[in-house]
């Protein structure tokens, strides 16, 4: 009993410190340190460890959680009804043949990532029928008594975890000219720091095998995110300038039809491009490590990009609440995600084999890696944000590298955060 209480302190001093090293990170990088609200601060780690709370420890919210992961469920095996139907058994449909190793059946492209047409089109459906703007809406408020938000970025801020960082400030586009430069600033940090709803569940299904409930941590990282992304960026960028915004325009679609139309043509493009960057990204990274191995060997192994960005992360690592024996392996996975993607490091994540993290670590994984911060992220967001507002291009490429190390930071903070509840 003494052990495991040394056990509990330690863990608790452990999380106490990297809530710590992280703001101080966030506090170094900050443009105007005497301008920074520490009731920004306070109001930041309140409504994280407020949310995470009600999210983890309530027990009534099991039960949602439960039914999260049925509704994952079902989602899958309605995707799984398409892709055989359309792709047959590359799709997941009975092969005409017998397998030697069924576990070789699996087709990234043709079986799981079509999951993402299915979101985009459910997103653009529950849009359309007003209920995906009514739950925005009210987080959206929330954001703005306890954060004194604009409307306008409130707005584009509660919906990144439900659209994403390129569809979010689509709600407020005519107001994205007018928006002040810290404005500006809380919107992308919030892109950089949370994921959509239309890769959340296809990134549950990478993880279920690992993370129990993987669906409902996903969703409880990026919530929990919301805030620590806003407080991050206040302090990176103090600005307490307001804009306000109308309501949500709700005559985007003519019907449920052509809700159901052009949501899918949107994920199309989407699964378009992910399967583009998978590509392209993992191919560069075998190059990356081809050139890499043709240098000596150190510490008896081969130099890799994995083992170059786990040593230069695992401080991070540290700082989410990893022991550190264990940081090493969790560095190398936050690099995969900074350098390339989240997709790829969830991937590795639930490849790792059973010794290289406990279950706590892998939880804290989890959540350290829900966000887009990550190079080609960048490039999307940039180029995204400019063509809606090309006046505010100067800002937005000024602002787009701070935005990703923001970001990281309030992944980072969520992680931690959630490493003292568990």
């Amino acid at each position: 009993m003494a052990g495991q209480a040394a056990a509990a302190v330690t863990q608790i001093l452990h999380g106490i410190a990297g809530v710590a090293g992280l703001l101080a990170i966030a506090l170094a990088l900050s443009e105007a340190r005497s301008r920074v609200s520490w009731r920004t601060v306070v109001a930041g780690l309140g409504a994280q460890f407020l949310i995470a709370t009600l999210l983890l420890k309530v027990p009534m919210v099991r039960p949602l959680f439960m039914a999260l992961n049925h509704a994952v469920d079902v989602l899958q095996a309605a995707t799984l009804a398409g892709t055989s139907f359309v792709f047959g058994y590359v799709g997941g449909g009975p092969a005409p043949f017998a397998l030697s190793d069924p576990s070789k059946g699996f087709v990234l492209a043709f079986q799981a990532l079509p999951l993402v047409l299915i979101m985009s089109a459910l997103s653009a459906l529950l849009y359309h029928w007003r209920i995906l703007p009514l739950v925005v809406r009210g987080f959206a408020l929330l954001l703005e008594k306890g954060f004194r938000l604009g409307g306008a970025v409130g707005m584009a801020a509660a919906a990144m975890p439900f659209l994403g960082m390129i569809e979010s400030p689509l709600l407020i586009r005519p107001y994205l000219s007018r928006l002040q430069r810290g404005e500006l600033f809380v919107m992308m940090t919030g892109g950089m720091a949370t994921i959509a709803g239309t890769v959340l569940v296809l990134y549950a299904t990478f993880l279920s095998g690992t993370i129990p409930d993987a669906v409902g941590h996903l969703l409880t990282a990026t919530l929990v995110s919301v805030p620590a992304a806003v407080m991050v960026a206040r302090i990176m960028v103090p600005d307490d300038s307001r804009t306000d915004a109308g309501k949500l325009d709700h005559t985007t679609y003519s019907g449920s039809m052509d809700a159901v139309v052009r949501g899918t043509m949107d994920g199309l493009h989407l699964l378009g491009a992910i399967i583009a960057m998978l590509v392209v990204l993992v191919a560069l990274v075998h190059l990356v490590n081809a050139g890499l191995s043709l240098l000596p060997d150190v510490a008896g192994a081969k130099l890799t990009l994995q083992r170059m960005m786990g040593v230069i992360m695992s401080p991070v690592a540290w700082l989410m609440g990893i022991p550190a024996d264990e940081m090493a392996t969790a560095g190398a996975l936050m690099g995969t995600k900074t350098v390339l993607n989240e997709l790829l490091a969830y991937l590795e994540l639930s490849n790792l084999p059973p010794g290289a993290l406990s279950e706590r670590s892998r939880l804290i994984m989890s959540y350290g890696l829900c966000g887009f911060a990550n190079f080609g992220s960048l490039g999307i967001m940039i180029a995204g944000l400019s063509a809606m507002a090309p006046d505010r291009r100067g800002d937005i490429v000024a602002l787009g590298w701070r935005a990703m190390a923001a970001g990281t930071i309030a992944t980072c903070l969520t992680a931690a955060t959630v490493g003292l509840l568990i």
